[in-house]
């Protein structure tokens, strides 16, 4: 099994021989798996086109970015986008002992652009672990489809 980490803004396309890793704060995951070809993609994007103005069309650091590249990358492996199965992970609140700033929630505007960007795409979400207090490790196995979550509570937080 090659295993594969994926830092913030990066993403990745693979085969059944690989098996992707990441953690996650406030930033997403989605990962998409194509249940004929066992081939999936994954990413780790930060922030949604919204909190910028420049192009992102090709940027792994942003929602529509990260899935703009990998459904191209799948496409190359033969992979149509209406085949694919969708689960989502992420959108953690990092510091819940300190008052949120503003309206903003980035964990949850990153959760969020990933519901409808699937939705936009035809793509069922099979299963989610978003928003919450903490931090994830998330392991997809490209060879199943399965992804493990575990969610890290920051000390002294509860389940929410």
């Amino acid at each position: 099994m090659k295993v594969v980490f994926l830092n913030p803004g990066e993403w990745f396309v693979g085969d059944s021989t690989h098996e992707v890793h990441t953690l996650l704060g406030s930033c997403v995951s989605i990962t998409l798996w194509d249940p004929v070809l066992h081939v999936g993609a994954m990413s780790h994007f930060l922030l949604t086109a919204g909190a910028v103005r420049a192009p992102v069309r090709r940027d792994g650091r942003y929602a529509e970015g990260a899935m703009a590249l990998m459904l191209e990358g799948l496409a190359r492996r033969g992979v149509p986008a209406s085949r694919c199965q969708a689960k989502i992970f992420g959108g953690g609140h990092m510091f819940p002992a300190q008052p949120r700033s503003g309206p903003v929630d980035v964990g949850r505007r990153n959760g969020e652009a990933a519901r409808r960007l699937l939705r936009a795409q035809g793509i069922e979400v099979r299963a989610e672990s978003l928003f919450g207090a903490g931090h994830r490790n998330i392991v997809f196995e490209i060879a199943t489809g399965n992804v493990w979550a575990r969610q890290v509570r920051p000390p002294g937080v509860g389940a929410q």
